[in-house]
């Protein structure tokens, strides 16, 4: 039932993915999945949506960035231009397989480059984001010292630990935060939007989502209490499934 397909982004790389149709009609809803920073296509959360999804007969991509896991290109060179990129090539591909019904979901790092994709395109049903970065920055300055910046800068490259791995990081991902500004491009955004965010949220502030979802014009947001960004407690994780399975279904259409 799942097809690993690859496609590619502007630059040619080759970029893969898992497309799973489960009724076969393209005419119907598929959902691009878009995963966070260094996550990937299969990571926890996005298998159990995409299973919630089968079995209500909606189709689901969930793919790769660039530099992540099974897709070309080198992690330290990864941006959010690139990811943005990355998924206005996604609705392509799906667009030229025949789909035309085509929605959007996107998580923390994949969320802030599905709110930049939805002001660039009109191909989309509508936008879900769970824990959406809004402002990169903020962020960064969050989990970072001022000077730990500045030596990221002054060595044009730092060591990005997750889970145990390391993995090297250009500062060309700080100095791209400049082009990409989701405040302003959440005033292009029409589509229905559905923003979950953890209220206790230790690495993206709720407050960026209570923001971002005053701008949208017609956005609903959930926030799930005391949950942090990854819902790592079962029932936090439950909660912010149920608001994005019954939103979907809602604009399923």
């Amino acid at each position: 039932m799942e097809e690993k397909v690859y496609f590619k982004n502007s630059k040619g790389d080759r970029l893969c993915g898992i497309l799973l149709n489960p009724t076969g009609d393209k005419s119907k809803l598929i959902v691009i999945l878009a995963h966070g920073f260094s996550s990937n296509k299969n990571t926890k959360n996005f298998v159990k949506l995409k299973d919630i999804l089968v079995g209500k007969g909606i189709s689901s991509f969930r793919f790769d960035f660039y530099g992540h896991d099974e897709s070309d290109g080198l992690f330290e060179n990864i941006t959010i231009t690139e990811a943005v990129d990355d998924i206005l090539q996604a609705i392509d591909f799906l667009k030229e397989k025949g789909f035309n019904k085509i929605a959007l979901f996107g998580s923390s790092f994949g969320g802030i480059s599905s709110i930049l994709a939805a002001s660039k395109t009109n191909d989309l049903q509508f936008l879900a984001l769970k824990s959406p970065v809004s402002d990169y920055k903020e962020v960064q300055y969050r989990l970072h010292s001022k000077e730990e910046i500045e030596d990221w800068k002054k060595n044009g490259l730092r060591i990005y630990e997750d889970d145990g791995r390391k993995m090297r990081l250009n500062y060309s991902f700080f100095k791209d935060f400049k082009y990409n500004n989701a405040y302003k491009a959440a005033l292009k955004i029409k589509i229905p939007t559905l923003i979950v965010h953890g209220d206790a949220d230790e690495e993206v502030p709720v407050s960026q989502s209570i923001k971002t979802s005053k701008i949208i014009q017609n956005c609903k947001l959930v926030l799930v209490k005391d949950s942090d960004h990854v819902y790592t407690k079962e029932e936090h994780a439950q909660q912010m499934l149920k608001a994005l399975t019954e939103f979907i279904i809602q604009h399923n259409n």
